[in-house]
């Protein structure tokens, strides 16, 4: 999908009058020509558009002096609607939201990822249908869809790239499939980026530099540099679970050699890790379960985990700077102890220049975290957001 057809419903030189609207208070036109250094004609012509569309309207009067008082305009945000995806390993969400991101409707099930494509992504169709039924809306209300899955995309296509739990996903054409049910630009991204986009606006708005860490069955990174999300050159940007953690002092449980991230501080590694000390365990939900109960050997577990991520953040926090990192993902919802063990190592072995004002913290975005990032980042493109 070009990025033209991405931008159609609102016109290149339109979008900064828009944007100044969506991020503030209601305005004149004179307040916006002067805002923006515009002619009042020229102002005046850009916002037809806008408003034809639906995506300006009146927002009442301004006190006046004297005379007519002036009228002002906002950004309706009821104008059109998104539809947003978040699947991962064993679950699936889909929202419909608003174009400022609030959710309108949501239906969730339990699902497997290696089921497939089709079967997966046709649950997902059928629930967006519903969630655009329920919350009264037509398709002719949809700008586009978003979609977060649990492996590696290559944005620009869609197409999910050699997933290590996602059989049969390899380069299946996403936006493709979707589009035979709904005619709008879908935008097709990691979980871990849109639960950074997710998190981001709704915690960390005015933060620039911010890094997300998802722990789950898998382990990966969402990167925000200068307030933009960094998805690389092709997309893989952030994929952490296969940085090898250097073996020292504080990393004495997995042996006297280096060891992939994910094989140590995942869900998985955790419970199997657990198994061998005595306390059944299978997946990451079987850990978080240990975990909020107090059992003793999760909780080892999760403060030794906490130590093996820690090793990574510290040169990640060296070498990006962010001034918050996030901690996600169901087995940083154990309590306190995987960050316990983060901050541990990372404020011991990173540079004090680099810690003297991080915040290493706990997701607070929730479960909706997911569909709101994919809602995010389908709002950015169409409108024109810089930050996408």
């Amino acid at each position: 999908m070009s990025d033209d057809a991405l931008g159609s419903l609102v016109a290149a030189d339109a979008r900064g009058l828009l944007r100044m609207l969506r991020g503030g208070a209601p305005k004149t036109r004179a307040q916006l020509a002067e805002l923006t250094g515009l002619a009042r004609s020229t102002v005046a012509a850009r916002l037809d558009g806008l408003i034809a569309s639906g995506l300006v309207v009146p927002a009442g009067d301004e006190l006046s002096s004297g005379g007519r008082p002036p009228a002002l305009l906002a950004f309706n945000p009821a104008a059109r609607v998104v539809l947003s995806i978040d699947l991962g390993a064993t679950h699936g969400l889909v929202a419909l939201t608003d174009l400022a991101g609030s959710i309108l409707r949501t239906e969730a099930r339990e699902l497997a990822i290696s089921d497939g494509p089709e079967p997966v992504l046709d649950w997902a169709v059928s629930a967006a249908k519903r969630v655009l039924a329920a919350g009264g809306r037509s398709r002719s209300d949809l700008i586009g869809i978003g979609v977060g899955l649990p492996g590696p995309v290559e944005h620009a296509s869609g197409l999910p790239t050699n997933p290590p739990i996602m059989p049969g996903w390899n380069r299946f054409d996403v936006p493709a499939y979707l589009r035979r049910h709904f005619d709008v630009p879908v935008l097709v991204d990691n979980d871990v980026n849109i639960l950074a986009l997710g998190e981001h606006a709704v915690t960390w708005p005015d933060v620039t530099d911010m890094v997300f860490i998802k722990v789950s069955t898998g382990i990966g990174a969402g990167i925000i540099s200068g307030g933009r999300l960094q998805r690389g050159a092709q997309g893989s940007a952030g994929d952490l679970g296969h940085v090898r953690v250097p073996f020292t002092r504080r990393t004495p449980q997995h042996g006297a050699v280096d060891a992939d991230l994910e094989a140590l501080a995942s869900g998985p590694a955790i419970a199997a890790w657990m198994s061998e000390h005595g306390v059944p365990a299978r997946t990451s939900q079987d850990v978080l379960d240990a975990g909020l109960r107090g059992d003793s050997v999760a909780i080892q577990g999760l403060r030794q985990a906490g130590r093996d991520l820690g090793e990574v953040l510290a040169t990640v926090v060296n070498l990006l700077n962010p001034s918050v990192v996030v901690i996600g993902g169901s087995v940083a919802r154990a309590g306190e102890h995987l960050l316990a063990g983060v901050r541990e190592v990372v404020y011991g072995q990173s540079t004090p220049l680099a810690t003297q004002h991080l915040s290493i913290v706990h997701s607070r975005a929730g479960a909706t975290g997911g569909v709101l990032g994919a809602a995010i980042m389908v709002i950015q493109r169409v409108l024109g957001d810089p930050t996408d």
